[in-house]
């Protein structure tokens, strides 16, 4: 079985915290299995108490393939697009929270990305029309996914990027998932 992309959304309650945290993961594997050692060093103040509260395989993005494959095979490929991970924040009056919209874009920049973020339907239903400091929505994070990967699969891995006419959009698995189903 090939490496496949995986993005997962991970949810714990460190000690000393009064509510969950949650955080994005993105790691390469040959099943949801394969992640669980790279989640654990990825949170370590979690102290294994880690939970899955979304994922996704990441293959198919904005009319692109996404493919894991081993460095040693990529060495002939250009300039291809990047993959990138932008997380949307904002506030609505009257509400004690924030607000996150995460997506995945492919861009040659990060201002590029952060654009086609702006262009998503989160942003054109929830964005104020008067935007100040207190009642915003505004690009919290961006990262190019290569930059996020662990140390181990970014020395093993390239990610190749390739526009396609049509394509089945990744299934999303929303929903509480312990750890030790994967492991047990």
């Amino acid at each position: 079985m090939d490496a496949t992309l995986y993005m997962l959304l991970l949810g714990c309650k460190p000690e000393g915290r009064h509510t969950e945290q949650h955080d994005v993961f993105f790691g390469i594997g040959t099943a949801l299995s394969d992640l669980v050692p790279d989640i654990n060093a990825f949170w370590p103040e979690a102290q294994g108490k880690i939970h899955i509260d979304a994922w996704r395989t990441v293959r198919f993005v904005d009319g692109y393939t996404i493919t894991a494959i081993p460095k040693d095979e990529a060495s002939q490929l250009g300039g291809s697009p990047k993959l990138f991970f932008v997380n949307l924040g904002g506030y609505k009056e009257g509400d004690f929270e924030e607000y996150h919209y995460k997506c995945l874009s492919i861009a040659a920049d990060a201002a590029g990305a952060i654009k086609q973020a702006k262009e998503q339907t989160f942003w054109k239903h929830n964005i104020s029309s008067h935007i100040d400091d207190k009642y915003g929505i505004d690009v919290d994070d961006v990262y190019e996914i290569g930059d996020v990967l662990a140390p181990h699969l970014k020395e093993r891995y390239t990610l190749v990027i390739e526009k396609i006419e049509q394509g089945t959009p990744d299934e999303l698995h929303p929903g509480y998932l312990k750890l030790s189903k994967l492991v047990g």
